[in-house]
């Protein structure tokens, strides 16, 4: 027999639940509260960081979403714990934010082809207007563009075959001829690589990795000798290995080099070849073999890393190695860090300088225009 404290805990759990928005606790949006009046965008890795950085870009118009609204989506046996990401949601009231789960059952053999999350991708595709791709700190595994792991460090295999079996359906891949990729039927769809991003978007191409830069383009064999290389050749920062200080930044700023008369170059009205923005960088791999499908239109200062791709065939379809989305180079009054143990502190703002501002501005207008496009 329940007796009256059990049941009054009852119904007060039923009363929270149904008392809160639908989006909030949902993990399952396209077959319970999706509305096809409204348009929306797609996001893979959902973490409280990617979304906090998205929603700040969009609440400092720094990035203009117009009246889209953002779906996260995730593979359920990635090891990020989403529950967080719902939560954060929902107690911080974000109304056009919302979450997808995805289940199946991928593997290093099926991801390039059709398989049984072929029908969910085609759903998401055909009710979303484009897609960003998150970079999270772990490497594709080697495996999947044919090398054996020589310096990958694979923290999320399952994240991994997830947005490679996703980026292939919508892109294709070189070495599968008989796939004809989702963009065929709607070119204009944007898809935006961030980081990681790139590197998934090369890789479900037909791509492969530079596995570790200091070792591979720098031929360093130890934590030691990699922070004699200059700064403008790290892309993180190996100092934080050496020393615990909260003062050293996890990541490294570097000058790229935009491709002349490149997409990036005019898409920005970058007209001064010589002026090379500092962006902020954290990783360790770099795109090694980049497939026809592709074009480059950013470098490293040195021309040995690739900073920046864009798709030949599909106008808003491009990526960045760097990481534009952080909030800190938006704020003036940001906290100051050092790069090594004997540099001056100084914020991510300051470090990002006049040009630095002016290249993300621009390029944030860019990735604006292919929303809206």
């Amino acid at each position: 027999m329940i007796n009256k404290k059990d049941l009054f805990l009852y119904f007060l759990f039923i009363s929270f639940v149904f008392l809160l928005p639908k989006h909030a606790i949902s993990q399952d949006f396209f077959n319970t509260d999706y509305d096809p009046s409204k348009s929306y965008i797609l996001m893979t890795s959902p973490t409280i960081q990617n979304i906090e950085r998205l929603n700040y870009l969009i609440n400092n118009e720094i990035l203009y979403a117009g009246k889209y609204e953002i779906i996260g989506i995730y593979f359920f046996s990635e090891k990020y714990d989403y529950t967080q990401s719902i939560r954060y949601i929902r107690d911080n009231h974000l109304i056009k934010f919302h979450m997808q789960r995805i289940t199946g059952t991928l593997t290093n053999e099926n991801i390039f082809g059709p398989n049984n999350l072929t029908n969910n991708f085609d759903i998401m595709f055909n009710q979303s207007k484009g897609l960003f791709i998150w970079g999270e700190e772990t490497d594709i595994q080697p495996i999947l563009y044919g090398e054996k792991n020589t310096g990958s460090e694979v923290t999320d295999p399952q994240k991994n075959l997830f947005e490679l079996s996703l980026v292939f359906h919508l892109l294709g891949n070189t070495n599968n001829h008989n796939f004809t990729p989702f963009l065929e039927r709607n070119p204009k769809y944007f898809i935006i690589g961030i980081d990681n991003g790139m590197e998934i978007m090369n890789v479900a191409t037909g791509g492969s990795m530079i596995q570790d830069i200091p070792s591979e383009l720098y031929k360093s064999e130890s934590i030691q000798e990699t922070v004699q290389i200059n700064q403008e050749n790290l892309h993180r920062n190996y100092w934080q290995d050496i020393f615990d200080n909260s003062q050293l930044m996890s990541a490294s700023f570097h000058p790229i080099r935009l491709e002349i008369n490149g997409f990036l170059m005019k898409k920005l009205k970058w007209k001064r070849t010589n002026v090379t923005p500092p962006m902020i960088s954290s990783h360790h791999q770099a795109i090694k073999n980049l497939e026809d499908c592709w074009d480059i239109t950013a470098r490293s200062l040195d021309g040995k890393v690739i900073e920046s791709i864009k798709s030949r065939k599909y106008p808003n379809v491009f990526a960045v190695q760097f990481h534009p989305e952080i909030s800190e180079l938006y704020e003036e009054n940001g906290r100051k860090y050092k790069f090594s143990p004997r540099d001056i502190s100084a914020s991510y703002y300051e470090r990002t300088g006049k040009n630095g501002r002016k290249f993300l501005s621009r390029f944030w207008k860019m990735v604006t225009k292919a929303i809206i496009n």
